[in-house]
């Protein structure tokens, strides 16, 4: 069984990325930052389902702390899966934005990705077979008013998840980048109503985090073991 790791994995996008996970037989470790009450419910949930899966609380933009926590994990076994799906926003507009918000943005979304990814690699060297796939944005794509700070550090995940591809294409390892449009999570909730979706999003509607974990777990499979480097966007022709 192919142990699996999914940050943020008791939010909206990640507990349906976790779900799918266990369904396709993985034992999945659900992250959470502070709601291990979320965590456990995921947990709860894949459990009494027949899954396999375990909880773990910890602040993936704190280096040592992280990689203590990891340390821990791999000691039970190598994770084969990761799911870099830890994110947040601050949104305002570039002259108003605060060095607070620039740098919390930064830190979750890509930060985070150095702090977990890195302690992982290895490990999944050694065993040949490997998949990371870390959730970027439309922002870092098109580009998004009042979002510089996400737009900017979700692009730079897109770029190093192409250049991490090129370093572990050799050992089984892929690394790949979805790019969700607007997604019926909490996170996008505020931000549209069904009028603006319906005007915004050619299929007129939001995306499902079931969809994206569709994806996700199509890209963490042995039938996608020879699409590495690739960013795909799932919005709905949004884009």
């Amino acid at each position: 069984m192919k142990r699996a790791l999914v940050t943020g994995g008791s939010g909206g996008i990640g507990a349906a990325i976790c779900r799918r996970l266990a369904a396709d037989g993985c034992h999945v470790i659900v992250h959470a930052h502070r709601g291990r009450a979320q965590a456990e419910a995921v947990v709860g949930e894949i459990v009494a389902g027949g899954g396999s899966a375990e909880a773990v609380v910890f602040d993936i933009t704190e280096r040592e702390p992280t990689a203590t926590a990891l340390a821990d994990l791999l000691a039970a076994g190598p994770i084969q899966i990761l799911v870099n799906n830890a994110g947040i926003h601050a949104d305002a507009v570039f002259p108003g934005m605060s060095g607070e918000q620039w740098d919390r943005v930064i830190d979750v979304c890509l930060n985070g990705f150095f702090n977990v990814t890195r302690p992982l690699i290895l490990p999944m060297i050694r065993t040949r077979w490997g998949r990371v796939v870390s959730l970027s944005s439309v922002a870092a794509i098109t580009g998004n008013r009042g979002q510089v700070n996400y737009s900017a550090a979700k692009a730079a995940l897109q770029a190093a998840s192409k250049s991490l591809a090129l370093e572990v294409a050799s050992r089984g390892i892929t690394v790949n980048a979805v790019a969700p449009g607007i997604i019926a999570t909490g996170m996008a909730d505020g931000a549209f109503d069904a009028a603006t979706i319906r005007t915004l999003v050619p299929m007129q509607r939001a995306g499902k985090p079931e969809e994206v974990a569709d994806l996700v777990g199509f890209l963490v499979s042995d039938q996608a073991a020879y699409i590495s480097g690739q960013v795909i966007s799932i919005n709905g022709a949004l884009i």
